[in-house]
């Protein structure tokens, strides 16, 4: 992306956009930290808004899809700028060793949403504030200094709620989401397979064992019937160009798109008859 720059110091994140605005689909691999620390950003998910201004932190959930906007702070000559504190697995696994039984909250229930801000408080200040020299200049943070810095932020989000303990330490079951609604949710996105077993919470046979319990069809036919349906709809309705339905129902290739209609509905797109009103 022009005007966009990301460098990962070992799981470290510094981000900056030069352009005065932008607005980014990202998909949430591991437990994320993400501080703003100039211009202001919001995260979308369903529907569901969540300003940041500079200064602030939110902590978003693996295995989500978000939107986030983000903007150069006004007057221009400052970019826009975020740092992100990745939790990867193996990360939560050695800090869960670190704990005593005493600090689990063994009734704490996992925390609900995808984005949940974070209040700002001293370490979180320090932690951030400790990392502008790598911001603010060319060199890479040592992979020790990573690590413990990521350890600081951990804390700050365990100090936040006692449901984080739960939503990042459950290492018996993956968490799962129900796979009918996000597959309905994400049927139109280029996605594969291995990575939308991932977004849902699963790994891919699990992926593949749970879909065989909602379609007979495999997920990539059932895709691949989702968005024609989409085009046919567009195309029987009228007033829709034969390019524009097949790229608002997710094909990207016209050959491949008319090949797969007309196997589907026995005529080509632009045969399509038109719906009785």
């Amino acid at each position: 992306m022009e005007g966009y720059s990301r460098i990962n110091y070992s799981g470290v994140v510094l981000s900056r956009v030069d352009r005065e605005d932008v607005r980014e689909p990202v998909h949430i691999k591991e437990h994320t930290l993400l501080y703003i620390r100039s211009g202001r950003a919001e995260v979308v998910f369903e529907g569901r808004r969540t300003p940041l201004a500079a200064g602030d932190c939110v902590f978003l959930r693996k295995d989500h899809r978000v939107v986030v906007d983000a903007w150069a702070p006004e007057g221009g000559g400052i970019p826009f700028q975020s740092v992100a504190l990745f939790f990867c697995r193996k990360f939560l696994l050695s800090y869960f060793k670190t704990l005593s039984r005493e600090e689990l909250p063994l009734d704490a229930r996992p925390v609900a949403g995808a984005a949940l801000k974070i209040p700002a408080g001293p370490e979180l200040e320090s932690l951030f504030l400790s990392l502008t020299p790598y911001l603010d200049s060319a060199d890479a943070i040592p992979q020790e200094v990573a690590w413990m810095k990521r350890r600081e932020g951990l804390r700050c989000v365990l100090a936040a709620d006692r449901g984080f303990y739960a939503s990042l330490f459950d290492f018996k079951q993956p968490w799962k989401i129900d796979l009918p609604s996000f597959m309905e949710e994400n049927y139109l996105y280029d996605l594969s397979i291995p990575e939308l077993a991932r977004y849902s919470g699963r790994s891919l046979s699990s992926f593949k064992r749970d879909f065989k319990k909602i379609s007979p069809l495999t997920p990539e036919k059932w895709i691949l019937q989702r968005r024609l349906g989409d085009a046919h709809r567009l195309l029987s309705a009228g007033g829709c160009r034969v390019a524009d339905a097949m790229l608002e129902s997710g094909f990207k290739d016209p050959a491949f798109f008319s090949r797969a209609y007309k196997q589907q509905y026995g005529y080509s797109p632009r045969e399509t008859p038109k719906a009785q009103s």
